[in-house]
């Protein structure tokens, strides 16, 4: 007589276990694919500035969209590989300005040719990289401090040998070859839509260091390292070798990321570059890089660059106070870590 009861206890828990069957495939598809998150706050922002302003969805803000976010997108490629290994380098700025400002004034004021400075520039990101390197492996320095006093040193490098002033695309393209500071600046026209080579090259680092990771014996000792040191010592990885490297070719990126933002600005400054840092951690935490290192993609932290591109341009265009780009930033940083701690709390 009680067989009604029961089915509808049966049917009660049968839909208990598919919406818990639901939410374990949920967490595992994040937990294995980081990135599917920020690409559906991304198009979510995408479609709610399109709304507010049609004016968002229009080609010319889209092309400027992906121009802007070449700079801080290659810087955010640094900031993935250091926040890999369980750091944090709050000196990207400062390093990617120290190069730029070596390149076009070593071009401009001491007459090297254009190819020559690039290299110069190249060689000052690596050594400030090293120097980055140097201090958390050798001295065994916490990054967050090392990198905090740095950022201090070289923008105050910067300002001396650059004596606070900008020197502009003329001064540049005067000197023999001048121009190859400049050419990541010029536009490849795709119809209506415009991108610069800077872009492009953007794109090639992405999906370089993207295979590296995926592929080579140091992409994989770089999760390794980051998931857990001890661990990986024991299995015969050369922690600080990899440390070292990271922050190594770091200062490379950095280097070629301002090379970059001299062909965007059109000009060298000190002041090229103003929230590198923040926007390089919130790209690459709303990607999906944990904080606490050994998970995340290339793919993810493009995605958030195109994600902190998007809310400052449809912020812009909204007409909102520039405040309100820091608000959302804010917002989205303590989300993205959140939820990296939720999926990381969650059991299989």
């Amino acid at each position: 007589m009680s067989t009604p009861t029961s089915t509808t206890d049966a049917e009660a828990l049968i839909d208990n276990l598919d919406q818990k069957s639901r939410f374990h495939h949920f967490h595992n598809l994040l937990h294995k694919y980081p990135w599917v998150s920020p690409l559906i706050v991304l198009l979510i922002a995408v479609i709610v500035f399109g709304l507010l302003n049609n004016k968002f969805w229009g080609i010319s803000n889209l092309s400027l969209i992906t121009q802007q976010v070449s700079i801080v997108g290659t810087i955010a490629i640094a900031q993935t590989l250091v926040i890999l290994t369980a750091g944090i380098d709050l000196s990207v700025g400062a390093i990617a300005i120290l190069a730029s400002m070596v390149m076009a004034k070593t071009c401009a004021e001491q007459g090297v040719p254009g190819p020559l400075a690039l290299v110069l520039g190249i060689l000052v990101g690596a050594g400030a990289g090293a120097i980055n390197g140097f201090l958390v492996t050798k001295l065994r320095l916490p990054p967050f401090i090392v990198t905090l006093g740095t950022l201090n040193v070289f923008l105050a490098i910067t300002l001396i040998y650059a004596t606070a002033r900008t020197i502009n695309d003329d001064k540049i393209t005067a000197t023999t070859g001048g121009d190859w500071l400049l050419w990541l600046g010029n536009k490849i026209e795709l119809g209506s839509f415009k991108i610069t080579y800077g872009v492009v090259l953007m794109l090639l680092l992405y999906a370089g260091f993207a295979w590296v990771l995926k592929n080579t014996a140091w992409g994989k000792h770089v999760y390794a390292v980051g998931d857990d040191p001890n661990a990986s010592a024991l299995a015969g990885i050369r922690v600080n070798r990899v440390l070292f490297s990271v922050y190594l070719v770091g200062g490379i990126i950095l280097a070629v990321a301002g090379w970059i933002a001299i062909g965007r600005v059109g000009a060298a400054s000190p002041s090229n570059i103003p929230d590198a840092n923040l926007d390089s951690i919130t790209a690459v935490v709303i990607g999906g890089t944990s904080l606490f290192g050994g998970r995340g993609t290339m793919i993810g932290t493009l995605i958030g660059a195109l994600l902190v591109g998007v809310v400052a341009a449809g912020l812009t265009i909204a007409g909102l106070d520039p405040a309100y780009k820091t608000l959302a930033i804010g917002l989205l940083i303590i989300g993205s870590v959140a939820l990296d701690q939720w999926i990381r709390k969650v059991r299989s």
